[in-house]
């Protein structure tokens, strides 16, 4: 009898340990609390939690870009968001001059990204300029939020070491900021109608500026994944007029290393459920097969089997 007892008890581990093994698990690398990536994340995990057979995926809410593909250089993340920086990273450029990410793969476009200069009520700053000697958020430290700011405040002629206070906040803590009079102006990346711009300009904290076509057309010119953007006037409360930007695409990333037949599966996912993910976002609504021509970094073979399937590649 004890022999018959033992015998089940070790043929339920067996069963048990065959189950765990069958699962999948899927780790999503998104960012902060208070931006787009973080629940447009969790609404993906949701799908290919629910979509998907044996997989079980989580998201996983980061300091962003930077932060993301270091997650996947670790193996720590299955799957990212990422901006721009992906071009750079894949191609070792810039901060990643002499580094490239080789394993950085593309699975899906999702959707631009402008880059918000918003400045505090009665800050009296007009122009890139005015940003001389005033508390600026910046996202971050090291991250893609930081790098464009920086690079956007040398091209107005400032020095971001010295002629700015940085301040290395996420979306939430730049609200609560503005709203405090801690910071006079911030660098924020994110799509038109993102939740810590529409917090800030809704309850008249700050506003959105433009920044000059010169410079705007300078940056596009220095990197290869900016292009010029408006965005279109009343999108934010007080916002009369048009505000003239530049946006980068960003695409969900994953890590070479992952099997072919789930990166399709994952893919596939995400379009056949694209109304879920646009419930959490409207924004995802411009997330399009068709886009992934405008990809800049190779596309994972599982997620190129879907795009062939669907005739959109050869």
């Amino acid at each position: 009898m004890k022999k018959f007892v033992l015998s089940l008890f070790v043929l339920a581990l067996l069963l048990s340990a065959t189950s765990a093994m069958a699962v999948q698990f899927v780790n999503v690398a998104t960012g902060p609390t208070g931006g787009t990536y973080y629940p447009v994340g969790s609404a993906m995990a949701k799908i290919w939690t629910d979509h998907m057979k044996g997989i079980k995926a989580s998201a996983q809410s980061t300091g962003g870009t930077m932060n993301n593909i270091q997650l996947l250089a670790d193996e720590e993340a299955e799957a990212a968001f990422a901006d721009g920086l992906y071009y750079d990273a894949y191609n070792g450029l810039e901060s990643y001059k002499g580094k490239p990410q080789a394993f950085l793969r593309a699975a899906a476009p999702l959707y631009p990204e402008a880059i918000h200069l918003l400045v505090a009520r009665d800050s009296g700053i007009e122009t890139l300029q005015d940003l001389k000697g005033k508390r600026v958020s910046v996202g971050a430290v090291g991250g893609s939020t930081m790098l464009t700011a920086f690079h956007l405040l040398r091209l107005a002629g400032l020095d971001p070491e010295k002629d700015i206070v940085p301040e290395n906040l996420g979306h939430a803590d730049t609200v609560a900021a503005f709203a405090d009079k801690r910071i006079d102006a911030s660098v924020t990346i994110g799509a038109i109608g993102i939740a810590s711009a529409v917090e800030t300009t809704t309850v008249g904290t700050a506003s959105l500026i433009s920044i000059p076509q010169a410079i705007v057309g300078k940056i596009c010119e220095e990197t290869p994944y900016f292009s010029p953007i408006t965005i279109p006037a009343g999108t934010y409360k007080n916002q009369p007029g048009p505000i003239e930007t530049f946006s980068s695409p960003n695409i969900l990333a994953v890590h070479a290393r992952l099997d072919d037949d789930l990166v399709y599966g994952m893919t596939k996912a995400l379009f056949e459920h694209k109304e879920d993910l646009v419930a959490v976002s409207a924004r995802m609504s411009a997330m399009n097969p068709e886009s992934v021509a405008q990809i800049k970094i190779p596309l994972h073979p599982g997620a190129l089997r879907y795009y062939k399937e669907m005739g959109i590649l050869q």
